[in-house]
């Protein structure tokens, strides 16, 4: 398992191995020893998420109230999607920044995002499965979002987003600071520091 960190601070693509025969294939797509190597930290998972999308479906940008707010470790076992983080965290050095890993049943790779960073993915192919890791169960007066759009992230031009009502009434990074709805970097950072204990 390789993993390499994002340039968003804290977020990380793992890549396995993938071990194909004549029977199929097998991987792992999440390692802790791996994980806890790179991260510094276990994986404490709550819930697993898994969303069917048809080409073009944008979902997100989504955090959560932090603390606890809410990690993700995000793979795709069926299909090709774009997954984004952004940094939300207000105080950041790479505040409103943004990386993107292409996620894909081919590679088996993941993306893992700590809490208080913003997700977003697109659906490359029809049929595309995305399965994800949370570290806290979904809790609706929690959850929040910024509109995809918004933001110059790296949608590929050839495909039309499709946006669920919710998303696509989100207010824009600018709105949600101004609000008062982002989380702040230094409660981030004193978050991360307990999860190492």
């Amino acid at each position: 398992m390789q993993a390499r960190e994002l340039k968003i601070s804290g977020a990380f693509e793992f890549t396995p191995s993938v071990f194909p025969d004549d029977r199929g294939l097998f991987v792992a797509p999440f390692q802790e020893t791996a994980f806890v190597a790179a991260v510094g930290h276990p994986l404490r998972v709550a819930q697993t998420n898994h969303s069917e999308s048809r080409r073009g479906v944008v979902r997100g940008v989504h955090f959560a109230d932090t603390p606890p707010g809410q990690a993700k470790y995000v793979y795709c076992p069926r299909g090709r999607l774009l997954d984004v983080v952004v940094d939300l965290r207000v105080g950041s050095p790479t505040f409103g920044e943004w990386d993107a890993v292409e996620l894909s049943s081919d590679r088996f790779n993941s993306m893992y995002l700590p809490e208080g960073l913003g997700h977003a993915l697109m659906a490359l192919e029809d049929g595309t499965i995305t399965a994800y890791m949370c570290t806290e169960g979904f809790n609706p007066k929690a959850e929040r979002a910024v509109h995809p759009m918004s933001l110059d992230l790296p949608w590929p031009a050839d495909v039309t987003p499709l946006l669920s009502p919710k998303d696509a009434a989100a207010p824009t990074l600018a709105e949600a600071r101004d609000a008062g709805l982002l989380p702040s970097y230094d409660e981030c950072v004193a978050w991360y520091e307990k999860l190492r204990y």
